[in-house]
């Protein structure tokens, strides 16, 4: 339920894809399962979450936080994607907030559950002749695990405490902490 900022940047080079100059693009926001096992079944999956969870959505936008977002819709069948326009010349931000969490989708063996890892996705499409948003421009995604808060603080200590046990060579091998995660593009 926290909200998430996810700033959308027009990162086109000088020249690259005019024709969307002075125009709105479309973007797609879904959160989904990282784990190539879970994608397999990720239909069955977030149906047995909605089963459990009636009425609820995995991904809402936070409207009154969001800016330049345009024609947001949610639909009713996709409970994990909320989509919207918005201008690339125009300082745009869509504040996210997943209802969801990594361990309910963890089969529960020992307590103690790590949680699965979740995908942010971004897609982006411009306009086509006929008006629909369907010609793709861009992916982009970050891995993201969700808890409760207090799990999440409890994840976090028992993560630096290991780091804190590793040499400094085996530090090199993970990825230090920032601020701001920059979504890496999608091929």
């Amino acid at each position: 339920g926290q909200s998430y900022e996810i700033r959308m940047l027009d990162n086109r080079k000088a020249g690259d894809i005019p024709e969307i100059n002075g125009k709105l693009v479309k973007s797609i926001i879904r959160v989904v399962f990282h784990d190539r096992r879970l994608q397999y079944t990720e239909h069955q999956q977030l149906e047995g979450w909605k089963w459990n969870r009636p009425g609820d959505r995995l991904l809402d936008l936070d409207i009154p936080m969001s800016v330049g977002v345009i024609d947001i819709k949610t639909n009713p069948s996709q409970l994990n994607a909320v989509e919207f326009l918005w201008d690339p010349t125009k300082c745009t931000s869509a504040f996210i907030q997943v209802h969801c969490i990594s361990t309910e989708f963890t089969p529960r063996k020992h307590g103690g559950e790590k949680g699965v890892p979740f995908r942010i996705q971004v897609d982006t499409f411009k306009q086509t002749e006929s008006g629909e948003y369907t010609d793709h421009l861009h992916s982009a995604s970050c891995q993201i695990k969700v808890f409760k808060p207090k799990g999440a603080d409890r994840k976090q200590k028992t993560d630096r405490e290991k780091m804190e046990k590793r040499t400094a060579h085996e530090k090199e091998k993970y990825q230090p902490s920032y601020d701001t995660t920059v979504l890496t593009e999608v091929g």
